[in-house]
């Protein structure tokens, strides 16, 4: 294959197949390339298939694989990645995540705004207009990290994170959006905030979201939150 890939021991029952040096959207749809790829071709004793920004880790039972597991495993993994992976992968699964943008729901928004030289209202249309995909699920149970927000809204996190940040919490950070699917302290400027639920732990799947997901936000007034919040419950 052409690209540069790497094959790490992370213990003896996970290795890491690492795709690219580079958090951007190419590395990340070869990560999804090559996850699609295992799915399509699954290799008996793999317990879990776990992609990342830049990586791909496989938790497997060693027991399936010989008196040397890590080292039949990579060349079946090597075989497996002689072929280039198709980073033009099929269309992804779009998500509809309405977002109720400033006031008490998005109270960095004139932050953000006034940093990037922009009104508010040219803060939200770009970031509703961005390309979002979810990179990769962490943090917490069901946080998306999702890539593809346009640059000129790109900024650091804040200085001093929060203690507490509300469910729903759409917010940005270097050149990411997340969503805070529980109340959990963070760090990222919050934009608005959604009342989806990213995360039960009762349902099935649990996640709401997954890699590779694209995400289209949509804008929603106060009262429209409300009521969709209300319905929720």
């Amino acid at each position: 294959m052409n690209e540069a890939f790497r094959i790490d021991a992370v213990g003896d029952r996970c290795l890491l197949v690492g795709l690219g040096n580079t958090v951007d959207p190419e590395t990340s749809a070869r990560v999804h390339a090559f996850v699609q790829r295992l799915r399509a071709q699954p290799i008996a004793g793999l317990r879990d298939i776990v992609p990342a920004f830049t990586t791909v880790a496989l938790h497997y039972r060693p027991e399936c694989f010989g008196p040397t597991p890590f080292a039949t495993l990579k060349a079946r993994l090597l075989e497996l990645l002689a072929q280039p992976l198709d980073a033009q992968q099929a269309a992804p699964r779009v998500i509809e995540i309405p977002v109720c943008y400033g006031g008490d729901y998005g109270p960095d928004l004139e932050d953000v705004a006034q940093r990037c030289g922009l009104s508010t209202e040219r803060v939200i249309a770009l970031h509703l207009e961005s390309a979002h995909r979810v990179y990769m699920l962490g943090f917490a149970p069901g946080f998306p990290f999702i890539g593809g927000l346009n640059p000129q809204l790109a900024m650091p996190r804040r200085t001093t994170p929060r203690t507490h940040i509300p469910p729903g919490s759409v917010a940005i950070a270097r050149e990411q959006t997340c969503i805070y699917p529980l109340e959990t302290p963070g760090g990222w400027n919050i934009l608005g905030r959604t009342p989806v639920r990213l995360f039960e732990a009762g349902a099935e799947p649990p996640c709401l979201l997954g890699p590779g997901d694209a995400i289209r936000f949509v804008r929603i007034d106060a009262n429209t939150y409300e009521a969709m919040l209300e319905a929720r419950q």
